[in-house]
């Protein structure tokens, strides 16, 4: 069995696929208005926004939501919004705002080979840490939905570019299915049926990635592919496919539960850049948190890291003794900090945004800096999970929308 493969996938038919694509739930959680006028937008036509629950509405949201989410997906089905088609990848081609162009490969992952806990060995891993405690709510989202919906970006370290790359080429003989600008300022995304024979030539293409990672990776566990952004959404699908197994589930329902959608996408790629997530503050007395910081975890020269609060910025120097990766340091001190003194911590995509969110009284933003692509599959093989938000695979808006579906 083929660790990524193709799958029966269910597009909206072109009349209702306007206003259908939304961006990753998990998005503007500071920022409850970007969801407010997606909502406005949207207004009573057939769309993903109804078949998800933003973050933004998790810690606020009651047992009769998660229902009419599952309602919403059954009726989608019942009313035959979509098309469907058999056995098939979607190779992708989205516009980025600096106008560079993303590739990817819409599949499944069969969720067998894939473990999101610390020490896994397992073929598809995690990149960052989970946390545990966020798989409850999304699985109330998950049980029992008639459909599956995916903002996960799966990542392969595919140097020779094997897999993706070739099917530019091939688009001009390839069935479109659609070509959309994304709400939102999200940009322009395009797609493409990858069936038949095509869909054969991938398969055998992604197969023959797997055998040569595993060649390269000799005595360390190979990890053929990582979890770029959605690892809370898929470690979601595991844990309810785990469930289902427990309680003695019919096969069907067993063996749809099994796999995954995801969108591959190469970490080689030119169009991939990592971008930092930044760490912001609220309710919390900064001046009180920078003093804490200097004692617990600075040292002279250490890694720099600049702090925004109100009108006022500046640098504080990380111990380098602490850890390898300035934002484990970090992200360890706030843990901490948050453990006994008053704050809630948010993470933020883009600059400006920590800027004006971190102007408000009693809040204080964390500049971070990239994190390098070089040895990075290698990195995490040896030495395990990043930190958790560590970094981003663009800007908010470049997210994963839902477009794609499938039955579960």
């Amino acid at each position: 069995m083929s660790v990524f493969t193709s799958f029966d996938v269910l597009l909206p038919k072109a009349e209702y696929i306007e206003k259908w694509p939304v961006v990753a739930c998990d998005q503007f959680t500071s920022q409850p208005e970007y969801w407010q006028k997606l909502d406005e937008a949207v207004g009573s036509l057939p769309s993903a926004l109804r078949c998800i629950l933003p973050e933004v509405e998790l810690k606020s949201c009651s047992e009769d939501r998660y229902e009419l989410i599952r309602s919403n997906m059954r009726q989608y089905l019942e009313s035959g919004i979509f098309n469907t088609y058999k056995n098939t990848f979607i190779y992708v081609e989205r516009s980025l705002l600096d106008g560079s162009v993303r590739p990817g490969i819409v599949g499944v992952i069969d969720l067998e080979e894939y473990d999101y806990n610390a020490g896994a060995i397992s073929a598809i891993r995690a990149t960052e840490k989970t946390v545990v405690e966020r798989i409850p709510p999304r699985m109330k989202v998950r049980r029992g939905a008639p459909i599956e919906l995916s903002h996960v970006l799966l990542l392969c370290d595919d140097e020779q570019r094997s897999i993706i790359e070739p099917l530019a080429d091939k688009k001009a003989k390839l069935q479109p299915v659609y070509d959309l600008e994304l709400m939102q300022g999200g940009g322009h995304i395009r797609a493409w049926l990858v069936e038949g024979e095509n869909a054969a030539a991938l398969q055998e293409s992604i197969d023959n990635y797997c055998d040569r990672k595993r060649a390269e990776f000799g005595t360390l566990a190979p990890m053929l592919f990582a979890v770029g952004d959605g690892n809370h959404s898929l470690a979601t699908a595991k844990a309810c496919y785990e469930e289902l197994k427990s309680n003695g589930a019919d096969e069907d329902p067993l063996a749809r539960a099994r796999y995954a959608m995801v969108e591959l996408e190469n970490i080689m790629d030119d169009s991939q850049k990592f971008e930092p997530i930044h760490r912001i503050i609220t309710n919390c007395k900064a001046m009180s948190l920078l003093t804490y910081l200097g004692e617990s975890c600075c040292a002279e020269n250490g890694y720099p890291i600049r702090w925004i609060s109100g009108g006022n910025e500046g640098i504080m120097y990380l111990d380098k003794s602490k850890g390898v990766l300035p934002i484990g340091i970090l992200q360890s001190a706030l843990d901490e900090y948050l453990k006994n003194n008053y704050g809630e911590i948010d993470y933020i995509h883009g600059e400006d945004t920590l800027r004006e969110l971190s102007a408000k009284p009693g809040s204080i933003g964390f500049v971070l800096e990239s994190v390098p692509k070089d040895d990075f599959f290698r990195g995490i093989a040896s030495d395990g999970v990043l930190p958790r938000k560590t970094f981003s695979m663009g800007e908010a808006q470049e997210k994963r929308y839902y477009i794609e579906a499938r039955e579960i």
